[in-house]
């Protein structure tokens, strides 16, 4: 079954054509904690050439740590962010788990942490595969 989901009004939706993430994580980086208003953001990252989306997305173009850029993609109507997509790594894309349909995210079992480098020190998860920045 593939993935779906929508904003938080539902002007923007998606569609993945894969059953499931190729990694869904904790991310612990600064940019997400900002983006998302949180300690971390959950994502789940899928190929970029399996998804399409529909609605109106703006995208804002930051700087990864590789100095290349990372696109933040949000709804332009209720500004909910929706993924970021990282030069750095054409292949995929991270989407914003909590966008995901409901059924779906309920479903969820994280993997892995990553930019542990930026995770606050009262954040208590503990996964196997953590990692300081990145994986490869």
């Amino acid at each position: 079954m593939p993935l779906s989901g929508h904003c938080l009004c539902k002007a923007v939706t998606y569609t993945v054509d894969m059953d499931a993430p190729i990694i869904t994580g904790y991310d612990h980086c600064d940019d997400c904690q900002r983006q998302s208003g949180s300690t971390y953001s959950l994502v789940c990252v899928v190929l970029k050439d399996k998804l399409t989306v529909n609605g109106p997305v703006k995208k804002w173009e930051g700087k990864g740590s590789s100095g290349q850029s990372v696109w933040r993609w949000f709804c332009e109507e209720c500004g909910s962010p929706i993924a970021h997509d990282p030069d750095a790594a054409p292949p995929i894309i991270a989407l914003k788990g909590g966008t995901l349909d409901s059924e779906i995210k309920k479903t969820l079992k994280p993997d892995t942490e990553i930019w542990t480098a930026g995770k606050l020190p009262f954040c208590q998860e503990h996964l196997e595969k953590p990692f300081t920045h990145m994986p490869e």
